[in-house]
Formats: structure tokens, sequence, C-alpha cells
């Protein structure tokens, strides 16, 4: 179990380990993005971690980190081809971000650092803890930016009038991300 819940909050990759930054910024202007893009992200790590760690033998060490990158651009291409037939509006708002899943760094280190050097179930357990992590961060993050910069959460606008434009912008992700970061790294203090 400690290896699911790590993803949370004293290995999360947004908050913590700083992986993954160019779509947690970029698809985080609202929580409906940031979880869209948290679960492809999830399921990648998930099916990666399993395959990986089931033919990890059977890698050569040369081409281990090539190889890692050919398994995960796979799941990848599924990802795309599923959100592209079942969720085209989501697709269309995360566009260029999903093939970029394939060079996240938090996937392929996972599949390099834990997957590669364990066994099936605990592999997975990993992916799961670690992509749900992420997953709550970029919802976290799409949230705030969504309340502050349109009065709204998940699409479901609460607040009258137009909210913060800079929240919506590239700058607002910054803004929000740095309280965020600021926000988890005392309530990790508090725990340890």
């Amino acid at each position: 179990m400690k290896n699911f819940t790590k993803g949370f909050f004293k290995e999360n990759a947004v908050f913590v380990l700083f992986l993954g930054l160019c779509p947690t910024l970029g698809v985080t202007t609202s929580a409906i993005n940031g979880l869209g893009m948290g679960l492809a992200t999830t399921f990648v790590l998930v099916m990666s971690n399993l395959v990986v760690s089931i033919i990890k033998s059977q890698i050569p060490d040369k081409v281990r980190i090539p190889s890692f990158i050919v398994i995960i651009a796979s799941f990848v291409t599924m990802v795309e081809l599923l959100m592209q037939a079942y969720v085209p509006a989501l697709f269309e708002q995360l566009g260029l971000f999903i093939p970029l899943i394939v060079v996240n760094c938090l996937v392929l280190g996972r599949s390099e650092a834990f997957a590669s050097k364990n066994g099936v179930l605990s592999s997975i357990i990993d992916g799961l803890g670690m992509g749900l992590g992420f997953s709550m961060a970029l919802t976290i993050l799409g949230g705030v930016r969504e309340i502050l910069g349109s009065g709204a959460i998940f699409g479901y606008k609460f607040i009258e009038g137009d909210g913060m434009l800079a929240f919506v912008l590239a700058p607002g992700a910054f803004i929000a991300l740095g309280y965020l970061i600021v926000m988890i790294n005392k309530i990790n203090k508090k725990t340890a």
C-alpha cells in the first residue's frame, strides 16, 4: 500500500518532484481538462509499467530506454484513438498534449526506476498510485484556475460575472502552481 499512496503527497509528480510540468501548465485551464489528461496519463503509466515489468528480463541494457519509449508510445496511441472516438470534445481541448505523454518524465521515469526492477503487481500499484496522484494534481490546479479565471468548476458557473482572466492564461498557471506547491510543502512538513 505504501507504493500506492506515495504519489499523492510525498512523491507527487507535480507538487514535489516537478515532473510533467509541460502538460500540467498547458492543459489545466479547467478541472475537466486536468482530470482528462491525468486519467489518460494514468492509463499509460499503469499499462506501460505492467508491460515493462513483464518483459524486463528480455530487454538488453543497450536498448532499454528506446524499448520503454516504444511501449509507452503504443499505449499513448491507444489512448489518443480512444479519446478521439469516445470523448472528442476533450480530445480537441487536450490536442497536442496527448502525444506528449510519450516523453513525460513521470511515465518514462517510473518505467525505468520502478517497473524495470520490480514485479508485476507492485508495478501496477505504483503506476496507479503515481498516476492518480498526477491526476489529482492536474485536477486541483485546473479547478483553481477555472474557479479564479471564470467563476466555474467542471464547467458549472457558480460566481456571477467574469473571473480574473490572468488565471485562464499561461501566467495564471505559474501563479496557481506556485501557491499550490507552497501549500503542499506545508502539509508534507506537518505530516513528516
